[in-house]
């Protein structure tokens, strides 16, 4: 046959119908949607590639990665970063300011947890973290947070997708769409989550309209055999060769299928995970394997759930994963509707030890420098002693309620200025009131320390331009280093 007989023979050989362009294009897009994940270009296989998708963000960022630790039930400010000792005066008496809670609240309720000036900057920190409060040199403890709805589920998705309600793509999802990927074989965006899923579930990681590729990868922390904390990460029937080539053969058997369906988001979804759970076999093993660490790293680090994740977070990060988001638990575990003390007093100590291992472990690895660590709930809690009531709180009088109108965040690395308080919540701890974040300004700030100026960070999606921070976000210059 001669090349000829390619050639068109008449001008309507030209012309393709919608559905003719969408069926002959259709495996065309999967190779474009996983080259945007590996960096492959022109076709090449993924299995045989060896370049890595990077992309350059609108200005040279302080920042290339981002740790979110993320203490869910919301933490009680006052009890830890937010000292107000006005409140002994009002211990059980109703406050000057009345704010609005999501149930009622009786009288002031002063924190049981001692505060001390720590480090050079004498930042007050409680007892609830003695190793963290070593590391405040190190941090931005932002006391004036705020956010919009005092409810769980709506909060979660305010911090992480920057909307209460609609579906938008997660904080992390924006990230590595605006970066990529440095590391082929694992993916860009992970979630630590031991025991299960918190409130709202896979909605906080999502990738919504943006492509699947973006959407975190969850792992259940609670394993330290690597073999359970990501299944299916060995195959005992198959050698690599012969996995390599049922991929292939399934690969090829999916795009076919594909041709005839146009462009199915689902399918393509569904042809990359397979290629990306197959590349993890050989660099996921090594990467979760926490027992391949020295003993003092071990030491350091401690030995509960959350120190092992921490640990984990450090190690992806230096194989190139971009953003990893550590939860302290499935559900809502720092929700103390009773017994604050006692509860906030178990959750600090599995988590104190190796927060503060982390930040010194990667200031010793000059890691820390363009890492950026952020720590939040989805909001803070009342001053105020939370009124029993049937299936919420018991009649203890020991317990706080969710307040969205002020609490504490920090920050730490990649640009953020240490050893720096800003703003402040009013003398009881219940609003903020001086120089008052929004999460959106939070977002924005953490995008302009990626390099990227949120504004522009968009995605066209049903005849608009997303973005992480919605309409709105200031970047919080006076917390840039």
């Amino acid at each position: 046959m001669s090349i000829h007989d390619h050639h068109p023979t008449s001008v309507n050989d030209f012309i393709l119908s919608r559905r003719d362009f969408l069926r002959r294009s259709g495996m065309g897009f999967g190779a474009m949607g996983l080259g945007m994940v590996t960096g492959v270009q022109g076709g090449a296989s993924a299995a045989g590639a060896g370049a890595s998708y990077v992309r350059e963000p609108h200005f040279p960022g302080k920042a290339k990665r981002v740790i979110h630790i993320f203490l869910n039930g919301g933490m009680s400010h006052v009890d830890s970063f937010d000292p107000k000792p006005l409140l002994e005066k009002y211990a059980g008496k109703a406050l000057p300011n009345s704010y609005e809670t999501e149930r009622k609240t009786g009288g002031g309720y002063p924190s049981r947890f001692k505060f001390s000036k720590h480090g050079e900057s004498g930042i007050e920190v409680s007892e609830l973290f003695p190793h963290l409060s070593q590391c405040v040199d190190d941090m931005c403890i932002i006391r004036s947070m705020h956010t919009n709805i005092p409810a769980h589920g709506a909060s979660m998705l305010m911090m992480n997708c920057g909307n209460t309600v609609l579906s938008r793509p997660s904080m992390g999802s924006w990230v590595t769409y605006g970066l990529g990927s440095e590391n082929q074989n694992l993916p860009g965006f992970v979630t630590l989550c031991p025991g299960g899923y918190p409130t709202g579930e896979s909605q906080n990681w999502q990738s919504a309209f943006l492509p699947t590729p973006y959407q975190g990868s969850y792992i259940d922390s609670q394993h330290e055999d690597v073999e359970k904390l990501v299944n299916n990460i060995k195959s005992y029937y198959s050698s690599q060769e012969g996995q390599r080539r049922q991929l292939d053969l399934l690969t090829e058997l999916n795009h076919l299928h594909q041709e005839k369906r146009k462009e199915d988001a689902a399918l393509e979804a569904r042809i990359q995970s397979f290629e990306l759970a197959y590349r993890m076999q050989f660099e996921a093993t090594d990467a979760f394997d926490t027992r391949l660490e020295p003993e003092y790293i071990h030491d350091m680090y401690g030995t509960s759930v959350q120190s092992r994740q921490l640990l984990i977070a450090r190690r992806l990060l230096e194989r190139g994963v971009r953003f990893v988001q550590l939860w302290h638990g499935p559900g809502q575990p720092w929700d103390s509707h009773d017994d604050v003390e006692e509860q906030h007093k178990r959750l600090s100590a599995q988590c104190d030890q190796g927060m503060a291992a982390l930040l010194k472990d990667l200031k010793q690895r000059g890691m820390l420098e363009d890492t950026l660590v952020l720590c939040t709930g989805e909001f803070g809690r009342t001053p105020t002693v939370e009124i029993a009531e049937p299936g919420i709180s018991v009649a203890k009088g020991n317990g706080r309620d969710h307040n969205h109108l002020g609490f504490t965040s920090w920050m730490a690395g990649g640009g953020i200025k240490g050893g720096h308080v800003h703003g402040a919540t009013d003398e009881f701890g219940f609003k903020a009131v001086e120089k008052p974040v929004h999460v959106h300004d939070l977002h924005a700030t953490i995008l302009h320390q990626l390099g990227f100026d949120h504004e522009q960070l968009t995605y066209r999606h049903s005849g608009r331009d997303f973005r992480l921070t919605d309409v709105e976000g200031n970047v919080i210059r006076e917390i840039l280093a």
